[in-house]
């Protein structure tokens, strides 16, 4: 049998990632009969025994005896959950994605109890546990597409959204044995050598991805309470894999963004994006669709061409509301919000962006600042800017940002509010002389903080 001499080799050289790949439930381009060659090979009856006779077949293998009954239970739940799957195929009457996921179930189950105990699966086996997991998500998505679309003919699949809560029955149920995966690896007592605690961020991983899916992003909350609870015990960060880590800091880094912790969200997106591999096309697009609002909030950046050209979907998202902000166009701004509307609620993203008018604003204003020139030098001293500005300058600027007729009144109160409102978030430096009808702007070239006038 291929797959039991697939088990031996990854075993014998102590393999984690070797030995996942044989519980992978999907066939190979080497291999694509090897599913089948599985579950043909036995039948129920003699299941168990012939499991034991292949699996462990050789003198070369050491396996003690609780490992062997272990992976026994865990083989023979795979090969139900084959069998389910190749009826899937095959189209066979009965077969079901709710089938599969209710026989893989067995799979994640029979594998967390492997591990129990002190003569559980050794630590090396552990890229099994994110395997499973991770089939364990995709068949219980699977299942409950099945679910709705039999409930319903007019059903949308919508990416890391939830529509209805009972469409997410299944992955719900993913998500508690996922949990238990977690607790199993940070739970670990063992030395670190031989701790489970390396599979932590992983399965972390793994469970922040199911709560996005299901709109319980809260329950993250309750994963990094854990995590710093024993954050003590667990190797250092830069220990582990990077993989693990990119991943980590991309998903803490949109839970703060989402918590508006922006700051801290800049932070951690900012360290997954300088450790994310250069080709990972798809999860540098992610992290920017997150960082590029984070930096307009921060520190009022936009993003450069140089950034966007790599990726097109992120070009046609935020170069229209760059060049307006660029430009003080109020009204492109407007526009382009209400273009991007729905991906960019769809992202999350659309109360920062809307943050980016005040900047547009700004820029509106400040090149109503430069327009006005230079006061007369003095004394032979350089010349500077002039710092004390009309406030219906500002109002004529705002006309023609708004794109306003002749018809169109700006009022003067509204214009002197968008000014102090400005002040106040410290895009602007300086105070309204109400009385004059004057705005009194900062010198030194600090009017527009960041802006270099």
């Amino acid at each position: 049998m291929q797959l039991a001499n697939e088990f031996r080799h990854a075993y014998s050289i102590a393999s984690g990632p070797d030995l996942a790949a044989v519980l992978t439930p999907i066939a190979t381009s080497n291999n694509p009969d090897r599913l089948r060659s599985f579950y043909q090979y036995t039948n129920i009856q003699y299941l168990t025994k012939d499991l034991q006779a292949n699996l462990f077949h050789g003198k070369n293998l050491k396996v003690p005896k609780p490992e062997q009954a272990a992976w026994v239970d865990i083989f023979a739940a795979y090969w139900e959950a084959v069998g389910e799957v190749l009826k899937c195929e095959g189209r066979h009457p009965g077969a079901s994605a709710t089938a599969i996921f209710t026989a893989w179930k067995k799979v994640a189950n029979a594998l967390i109890k492997g591990y129990a105990g002190s003569n559980g699966l050794p630590a090396w086996t552990l890229p099994c546990l994110y395997t499973v997991g991770k089939f364990l998500r995709t068949f219980a998505i699977k299942a409950d597409l099945e679910v709705a679309s039999q409930g319903s003919s007019d059903f949308g699949f919508q990416d890391d959204l939830a529509v209805d809560v009972e469409e997410n029955a299944n992955l719900e149920e993913a998500a508690r044995i996922i949990n238990r995966m977690f607790t199993l690896c940070l739970s670990d007592r063992a030395p670190l050598e031989e701790s489970r605690k390396w599979g932590i961020y992983e399965t972390t991983n793994l469970l922040f991805k199911t709560y996005f899916k299901i709109n319980s992003v809260g329950l993250t909350k309750n994963l990094l309470r854990a995590i710093n609870a024993q954050s003590h015990e667990l190797p250092p960060l830069d220990a582990f894999p990077k993989s693990h880590i990119v991943t980590f800091e991309y998903y803490l880094g949109v839970i703060h963004f989402l918590d508006e912790q922006y700051t801290k969200a800049e932070e951690h997106l900012t360290n997954a994006w300088r450790m994310c591999h250069r080709d990972a096309y798809k999860n540098r697009e992610l992290i920017l669709t997150y960082l590029i609002p984070c930096h307009l909030v921060t520190t009022h950046t936009l993003p450069s061409k140089q950034l966007l050209a790599p990726f097109p979907r992120l070009e046609q998202t935020f170069r229209p509301l760059s060049n307006c902000i660029r430009k003080g166009d109020l009204v492109g701004f407007d526009q382009a919000m209400s273009a991007g509307e729905a991906e960019f609620v769809k992202r999350r993203i659309y109360l920062p962006l809307e943050r980016g008018r005040d900047i547009a604003l700004r820029n509106l204003f400040r090149k109503v600042f430069i327009a006005g020139g230079f006061e007369e030098s003095k004394d032979g001293q350089p010349p500077i800017r002039r710092t004390r500005v009309p406030v219906a300058e500002f109002a004529a600027a705002l006309r023609i940002g708004t794109h306003a007729t002749g018809r169109t009144r700006v009022d003067i109160d509204e214009v002197e509010c968008l000014l102090a409102n400005l002040i106040y978030k410290g895009l602007m430096k300086g105070y309204i002389a109400r009385e004059r009808g004057m705005v009194v702007l900062s010198k030194n070239n600090t009017a527009f903080p960041g802006t270099g006038v």
